[in-house]
């Protein structure tokens, strides 16, 4: 069966799906019907990005790019469309039964990501990496990373102290955590005696102990640029109760540079996994634990939770009512996030001009 070619079709409008990956990217265009007119493989960068939408036009107007991975290998390539005009959608892989009948192969995934864009299924508006948000989803990540870290170095130092010789245990154990990593830092062990255990412990403490007061300074030079970034995008998140920089900056991560992809509250709470899943049948009515969407945005709304039943005497009186009518803590406390995601997302999605005034 001959191929189809651009100069053997006249098609008004046409829809492109691309799978991504490091180095190249394979892309497919389809017509309104969802007839392939064929797939093309393009290099990952500037001049790829160039030939795959010339190479798209060539079969008419692009109406809808959809691309596998916006957030990982096709960020590049959907600033690049982006700029272009071209309208994105952000689809998911394709389904297990889809995959088993069709198998699996980039020209394949490509013609699924077009077909998805063009219903309008499995897909989403990707989010605009090259703001603000951008810019303070970098900074968090190396501040993450910096606390995960100084944590671990902080466990490892106690494990340490755990099996050292007495004399040393007996030194170190029952200090606070600032005063021990001061101790640690400062021990003078003797490198030519590496080989004895209680010195290669001091030696081994001391290391950590440094690392965990570096990953101290990195984090408070990080936060020094956090902290500003996020009162410029929107200072009216900072003044909310129980919310600080950090929570702030994560919940900001999450609706993305350009939130007004979010069409409701309830998906802003789905997408913290803050929305309840039904879970009825028959007689019986319920809802369970939702396990899914942004498990970083969940962690920011429960530790508002955490600070508002210690320190709101509004959340600490629905906690006291909630109660009377049998629900658990943890019920509670899934009720709350609930409502905090609902007044977030009010906050999130202001104007600049409404934020800052």
């Amino acid at each position: 069966m001959p191929s189809i070619t651009p100069d053997t079709i006249a098609i008004d409008e046409v829809a492109g799906g691309v799978d991504t990956h490091q180095d190249t990217h394979t892309a497919a265009v389809i017509d309104h019907l969802g007839r392939v007119l064929g797939t093309e493989q393009f290099s990952a960068d500037t001049t790829g990005y160039t030939a795959l939408l010339t190479w798209m036009r060539s079969f008419g107007p692009v109406t809808v790019v959809g691309i596998e991975g916006t957030g990982a290998y096709g960020a590049g390539l959907a600033r690049y469309l982006r700029r272009q005009g071209i309208r994105l959608t952000e689809v998911d892989r394709p389904d297990r039964k889809t995959r088993r009948l069709q198998g699996k192969s980039d020209p394949i995934d490509a013609i699924q990501a077009a077909k998805a864009a063009l219903a309008g299924e499995r897909s989403g508006t990707p989010k605009q990496r090259d703001g603000r948000v951008e810019a303070l989803r970098c900074l968090r990540i190396a501040r993450r990373s910096a606390v995960d870290q100084r944590a671990s170095a902080q466990r490892q130092i106690k494990a340490l102290i755990v099996t050292a010789p007495d004399d040393l245990r007996t030194q170190l154990r029952g200090l606070p955590v600032i005063k021990l990593i001061a101790t640690c830092a400062t021990l003078r062990p003797d490198p030519g005696h590496a080989h004895d255990p209680a010195t290669a412990t001091m030696i081994a403490l001391r290391s950590l102990a440094r690392r965990h007061q570096q990953l101290t300074t990195e984090i408070n030079d990080l936060d020094e640029l956090i902290e500003p970034l996020v009162a410029a995008i929107n200072p009216g998140l900072l003044a909310v109760h129980g919310v600080g920089p950090d929570t702030a900056g994560q919940l900001l991560v999450t609706a993305g540079e350009n939130h007004d992809r979010l069409g409701s509250e309830a998906a802003f709470a789905m997408l913290c996994g803050v929305a309840p899943i039904p879970a009825s049948s028959g007689k019986t009515h319920r809802h369970r634990l939702n396990r899914g969407g942004d498990r970083q945005a969940n962690a920011a709304l429960y530790r508002i939770a955490l600070v508002r039943l210690r320190w709101d005497p509004r959340t600490r009186a629905y906690m006291q009512r909630r109660t009377q009518d049998g629900l658990s803590k943890k019920e509670i406390i899934r009720c709350l996030k609930r409502y905090i995601a609902r007044e977030l997302y009010q906050i999130i999605t202001r104007t600049d001009h409404e934020t800052s005034a």
